[in-house]
């Protein structure tokens, strides 16, 4: 990997923590990544591997694969 791609993957990582902390506010919440990539403007893809990285480094959100039916769902929510 390059070190010009590696800037753009901590700015999308951190669009999407950013984004997780604010919608997790209140409490859980569960997510699709079909569902929020316009809001944060990734792929689906790109939040899906994303949330597998967040799942380990994000200290401040529990994320955890919830179940799938047509796509992953996330449950996302502040310890």
């Amino acid at each position: 990997m390059s070190a010009t791609t590696e800037p753009a993957t901590e700015s999308k990582e951190s669009r999407l923590r950013n984004y997780l902390r604010q919608r997790a506010e209140d409490g859980e919440v569960y997510i699709k990544s079909k569902f929020i990539a316009d809001d944060v403007g990734l792929s689906p893809k790109e939040i899906g591997a994303l949330m597998v990285k967040l799942c380990d480094s994000a200290h401040e959100l529990e994320i955890e694969k919830w179940s799938y039916t047509s796509a992953t769902t996330w449950r996302v929510s502040r310890p």
